[in-house]
């Protein structure tokens, strides 16, 4: 997991980090630690993530492109420039209707000993 993690200390260009995949989805893992991670996600047109619940909080910061998430069955149009936020526990899909990017920023509720 360590080797996908990107350099510390350099400028890097989002769009050359991850190749989007034909009719698929791409992922790269940016940063990880116990608290929580941070990918960038290349969905083509048409595809996306079907309904499924995470135990933490995520945000979703569109990139390029537009999707749809369906958070708690209320659909949210996310388009360049926007972040949404996905609680923990709740069902939650993707559908990308454009040929999208996006990070996506995992919050682990990190409890001490």
């Amino acid at each position: 997991m360590v080797a996908e993690m990107i350099p510390p200390a350099e400028a890097l260009s989002l769009s050359a980090l991850i190749t989007p995949t034909e009719q698929g989805i791409a992922s790269r893992v940016l940063a990880k630690t116990a608290g929580g991670s941070l990918t960038l996600f290349a969905f083509d047109a048409g595809q996306g993530l079907s309904e499924h619940t995470s135990p933490f909080d995520a945000l979703v910061l569109v990139l390029e492109g537009s999707l749809t998430l369906t958070i708690g069955g209320s659909p949210v149009r996310a388009t360049p420039g926007t972040i949404v936020r996905m609680p923990a526990d709740i069902p939650h899909a993707v559908d990308a209707s454009d040929a999208c990017r996006m990070l996506l920023i995992m919050l682990r509720d990190v409890k001490g000993p």
